[in-house]
């Protein structure tokens, strides 16, 4: 995997992420804004971005929405997690772009796998 960058701003589900992709060998950058986000996958070119939907502080609605309106990005996987009893979220980073929303503990069981080379 080129690489995966996190929009998380969070420093225990940041350590959690970092620990995974550690484990799989994955190149991983953290990103915490929409600018930085846009910064490291100008810089990085990954092939996944993760973002903390729950996670105001890093407006990852409005770093998704960015990352779409550049055509260079369009089709990079950008997966979002959120609390599962917030489903207007959810459906929100859908219509930002996320090409997969899951429920925060889905994430935390299907992250070594998520990470896996395709």
């Amino acid at each position: 995997m080129a690489g995966v960058i996190a929009l998380v701003s969070d420093l225990m589900f940041g350590s959690r992420i970092r620990e995974a992709a550690a484990a799989k060998g994955v190149a991983l950058r953290s990103a915490r804004s929409p600018e930085a986000l846009l910064q490291a996958c100008r810089d990085e070119l990954p092939t996944l971005v993760l973002a903390d939907l729950d996670d105001n502080r890093v407006r990852a609605l409005e770093a998704v929405e960015a990352l779409r309106r550049d055509p260079a990005f369009q089709a990079l996987t950008v997966i979002g997690f959120v609390s599962h009893v917030d489903a207007e979220r959810a459906q929100a980073a859908q219509a930002a772009g996320c090409s997969r929303v899951m429920a925060r503990g889905a994430f935390v069981q299907e992250l070594p796998r998520l990470l896996e080379p395709s």
